[in-house]
């Protein structure tokens, strides 16, 4: 699965951060979740519009941006 057909960035959605597409879901909040220990289940329980794919793309957009790269985003649409 390539993360970038989950996430992107829409200047008009949550002034630009990045989130799940279609959603109003930032993927920092996801992060933080997982990062606090909270599961995956209770997660999406708590976000009835994500997906296991939407957290798992998650995951992967951070870890390309632990790898120091330059990470380009999709446009929403």
């Amino acid at each position: 699965m390539d993360w970038r057909d989950r996430i992107s960035a829409d200047p008009n959605t949550c002034h630009g951060k990045v989130c799940i597409k279609g959603t109003r879901i930032m993927v920092s909040v996801i992060l933080d979740n997982l990062a606090g220990g909270i599961g995956q289940e209770t997660i999406l329980r708590s976000y009835p519009t994500l997906k296991p794919e939407d957290i798992q793309a998650s995951l992967s957009y951070a870890a390309e941006l632990s790898k120091g790269r330059i990470v380009t985003l999709p446009e929403a649409g």
